[in-house]
């Protein structure tokens, strides 16, 4: 079976989403599938290059750098997703029909894209939703409802129209589309964050250095990512700050985002030399750096009321990282890690408690000896790959 996936940004970029669907199509090819992954390519080049990468094909349809655009011409740039993909792969399409299109959300501008592909293909279509766009921007206070708000809810109502089915990743989520203008006409389940779980973490010794020498004799909190306002980068400053007389702690932000320039400006005026950021790296790199850290961080708004288990921690997971968290309250993800002894969580705006977990984390060598291989075992037991493609593979009629 052929296996179109969608997704906005794939690698060499460390984002969540590239990581998922590269393991996912990991898993399509493993069973048999072909699976193929369509993508923005940002900058110049040809107007479609198809290479073969991790043993599938992956398309990539060239756009502007919608990333590292401001939000209103990144807003008119992904609005044109759809279109710049049909108008510049429809030769490629016609040529490769496919017999499921799964797509991942964000970014919400797939939907007509789906509905053309499915006319084009009798296929059924999967939506991978993990940020519920725009509520989650209106419950941050970035977006007021008004025009631009019922904008993106027409984007967003479409993509979900385009849908067979829909996979969110926690129940909190499904209750969503409860609210009457949902109610009744989508078909929602469950479908977890997955990860292709690795070999077991390297033991010191064996480690290459991907971190800095300065960091050997530190606690070293790594943070993986999109560095912007949904996840609230102000928290981390404080915590940096709050810590900022244990000299045994470091903490290390790796990726880029909207808040990424503030936040660098922020960590050279407040004079934090246990706060650096990096660019991002490609996943083998990000992968070594795992295996050199001590602790994986989280960290979610306190404004959302949408929930959802940050991507970013299952790869924190398979290194046999403990987790601190800091997360959103109703947010399920507290429970999850706290009864697998897998970390700790603490509700955004509990600076204080955010400060005491972060230290008796870094105090503690065989806290987070036992926390990490306690996360390696939930990672295992609910968040596999296997786990992701048998849920979504239950609703395509033939899987020969």
């Amino acid at each position: 079976m052929r296996i179109l996936l969608l997704v906005d940004c794939y690698h060499p970029q460390p984002k969540s989403s590239a990581t998922l669907i590269g393991d996912l199509a990991g898993e399509f090819l493993r069973r048999g599938h072909e699976p193929i992954v369509a993508t923005p390519g940002p900058g110049q080049g040809p107007r479609i290059r198809s290479t073969v990468e991790d043993g599938f094909r992956v398309l990539r349809i060239r756009t502007p750098d919608i990333k590292k655009a401001s939000r209103i011409r990144r807003g008119v740039c992904e609005a044109r997703l759809s279109r710049t993909f049909w108008k510049r792969g429809r030769g490629f399409f016609r040529s490769n029909p496919c017999d499921l299109v799964v797509y991942y959300s964000p970014t919400i501008f797939f939907g007509p894209l789906v509905e053309r592909l499915k006319r084009l293909w009798g296929c059924p279509s999967y939506l991978i939703l993990r940020d519920i766009f725009p509520q989650w921007a209106i419950d941050a206070g970035i977006l007021r409802e008004g025009l631009v708000a019922r904008c993106f809810r027409h984007y967003e109502r479409r993509q979900y129209r385009a849908a067979d089915v829909i996979g969110v990743e926690c129940p909190a989520n499904v209750r969503y589309f409860d609210r009457p203008e949902l109610a009744g006409r989508h078909k929602v389940e469950v479908l977890h964050n997955w990860a292709r779980i690795h070999d077991a973490r390297h033991p010191p010794r064996d480690r290459p250095r991907e971190l800095p020498a300065e960091y050997a004799d530190k606690v070293v909190f790594i943070y993986g990512g999109n560095i912007g306002v949904a996840q609230d980068m102000d928290n981390v400053l404080r915590l940096a700050e709050n810590v900022a007389g244990e000299t045994a702690i470091q903490f290390l932000l790796v990726g880029d985002g909207s808040e990424a320039p503030r936040l660098r400006r922020a960590v050279r005026e407040r004079g934090l030399a246990n706060l650096a950021i990096r660019p991002p790296v490609d996943q083998a790199t990000y992968r070594r750096m795992l295996d050199e850290a001590d602790v994986g961080l989280i960290t979610l708004d306190a404004k959302l009321k949408t929930f959802n288990y940050p991507s970013k921690m299952l790869g924190y997971m398979d290194a046999g990282l403990p987790i601190l968290g800091s997360v959103n309250p109703g947010n399920s993800l507290k429970e999850l890690i706290e009864d697998a002894a897998a970390g700790q969580v603490r509700i955004n705006g509990d600076d204080e408690g955010l400060r005491r977990a972060a230290l008796e984390l870094a105090m503690d060598a065989q806290l987070r000896r036992s926390a990490g291989e306690n996360a390696r075992r939930l990672l295992a037991g609910r968040f596999s790959a296997a786990a992701a493609a048998d849920t979504i593979l239950a609703h395509v009629p033939d899987r020969t």
